[in-house]
């Protein structure tokens, strides 16, 4: 059995794409108290995201031993700053707000636990960089994202109309989805062949 250990719609929708049978089920960690830990303890976001991951996966192994199970998070770094999804449309304004004119990192990371050992894992990094755009240009992208500016990291998607805010991007678009989806592939062909039959 095959588990995707998110709640993510952005991740879920890749592994189906991807042609992959599996089941959702949702980690129960801390992540904030996680990222804290980590960060106090001299971690930058890669290694942040990549924690997160692993722990994720870990957690729920832990409920389904003889289970494949993915784990995956993201971090978006700005400077030595790590932002995150923002709770309300005045939090994204805020967020975008920080970003404007500014290359900024989205760190993901992915790891895979099979029948309970954490056997791989991975972290990408992509590079983007954000417009100088306007007032009215950021709050004409956010109406049009509408709620699902708030299920995203920073309040943006770049599958989505906030393209419309980047100047440039650099790096693998599924790592910038949130799921660094090749090399997860390859780990599956390597450690779990029969969940891609």
């Amino acid at each position: 059995m095959l588990i995707l250990a998110s709640r993510s719609p952005t991740r879920k929708a890749l592994l189906e794409q991807a042609g992959l049978d599996f089941s959702l089920v949702p980690a129960e960690i801390d992540e904030r108290l996680l990222e804290t830990e980590a960060i106090e303890a001299g971690a930058d976001g890669r290694d942040v995201a990549l924690l997160l991951a692993r722990r994720k996966a870990e957690a729920v192994a832990a409920h389904h031993p003889d289970a494949i199970v993915i784990g995956a998070d993201q971090t978006l770094g700005l400077g030595p700053a790590l932002l995150h999804k923002p709770a309300d449309r005045a939090a994204a304004i805020d967020q975008l707000e920080r970003l404007r004119g500014k290359t900024h990192r989205l760190h993901a990371g992915v790891a895979l636990v099979c029948k309970g050992e954490l056997v791989w894992s991975d972290v990408d990094t992509a590079e983007l960089t954000m417009r100088d755009f306007s007032p009215a240009e950021r709050d004409d992208v956010l109406a049009r994202e509408g709620e699902a500016a708030l299920t995203s990291v920073v309040g943006y998607r770049l599958e989505g109309p906030s393209i419309r805010l980047f100047e440039t991007v650099s790096g693998d678009y599924f790592t910038i989805l949130g799921l660094p989806l090749l090399s997860l592939l390859a780990a599956l062909r390597s450690f779990a062949p029969e969940t891609l039959q």
